[in-house]
């Protein structure tokens, strides 16, 4: 679950300026009274109460980690337990990201009529339910978007898909994680490159490796757009025991991994330096807190998404 509802305005707030973020058409939750008469809630800050149980929650898991002897297997091939994913869903994925456009209007931004020569990459593309999307709505014939995942059976989904035209755009197999940028692009080639949901499914270790790959594969200028999954999301707390394989990274009932992150991770992850230079100048740093509801059943759940915008320098 990435989002419910249609969104008309941005949700998230900036962790570094948040007094400027705009709450504009946001839906704000005033009165705990009202809490069950609109299905989805902006803005909801947890009281010390809410945060003192979530981590509880995350220390209980901390004590029932995944068997040390069963470990491995998740980190030896992860791109195995994603293709029996899409094997297993092969045709329940498109979703509509009618938030992308809210979120992240410099993306569709290169599709637009007279935008020029445009180069996209769609990390993690899963179906291509961003790819597929820009494109269908593109009136730039100079856009053309690249799309790669480390799950072939993804792939074979993308390409097979009624749409996909290699005159407009290519999907590969690779490894956000690899030692080298796909064969497919040339350095410093990107305009903007999308990492939804994807840097969640990497091992800690290979953060690194993934933001030097990235920062080659981008035009000086270019920009990342990024959304994960944040600290003690509903997604995180739920999980029982013998799931966590080391501290906020965990494995799923189907096999596939995933990472709760801070937004200090993230500022650090793309603010650092090499050799006394900064990579990228970070133009967002948010967290998006929604408060969605089952009115029926009278259910409160709090998700927690990170959102950030990278430009390379």
């Amino acid at each position: 679950m990435e989002q419910v509802g249609k969104k008309r305005t941005s949700s998230v707030l900036d962790v570094t300026e948040p007094e400027i973020s705009s709450k504009f058409g946001s839906r704000i939750l005033t009165e705990d009274n009202d809490v069950f008469k609109h299905n989805a809630w902006d803005h909801v800050e947890w009281d010390e109460e809410q945060e003192a149980m979530a981590k509880e929650k995350v220390k209980q898991q901390l004590e029932h980690p995944v068997p040390e002897e069963e470990q491995e297997q998740y980190y030896n091939n992860p791109a195995e337990y994603w293709d029996k994913f899409y094997q297993k869903n092969e045709n329940k994925f498109f979703k509509d990201r009618n938030w992308l456009k809210v979120e992240f209007p410099e993306l569709f931004s290169t599709s637009e009529a007279g935008a020029g020569k445009k180069r996209v990459f769609e990390i993690g593309c899963g179906a291509g339910n961003t790819m597929y999307p820009l494109l269908e709505q593109s009136e730039n014939p100079d856009l053309f978007v690249y799309a790669a995942d480390y799950s072939k059976t993804a792939i074979d989904v993308v390409q097979g898909n009624r749409h996909y035209d290699t005159s407009r755009s290519l999907a590969f197999v690779w490894d956000l994680a690899s030692d080298e940028i796909p064969k497919e692009i040339e350095p410093e080639s990107i305009d903007i490159i999308v990492l939804i949901f994807v840097l969640s499914a990497l091992s800690p270790s290979q953060w690194a490796q993934a933001i030097k790959n990235i920062h080659k594969m981008l035009k000086p200028g270019g920009l990342v757009l990024f959304r994960d999954y944040g600290r003690y999301d509903l997604a995180q707390l739920r999980f029982k025991k013998n799931r966590l394989l080391k501290e906020n990274f965990y494995i799923r009932g189907d096999g596939t991994r995933v990472y709760f992150f801070t937004s200090e991770e993230i500022g650090e992850m793309f603010g650092k330096e090499e050799e006394g230079k900064q990579l990228f100048k970070i133009e967002q740093n948010a967290v998006d807190r929604r408060l969605i509801v089952n009115r029926m059943r009278k259910l409160k759940m709090y998700r927690v998404w990170l959102q950030g915008k990278f430009r390379k320098l």
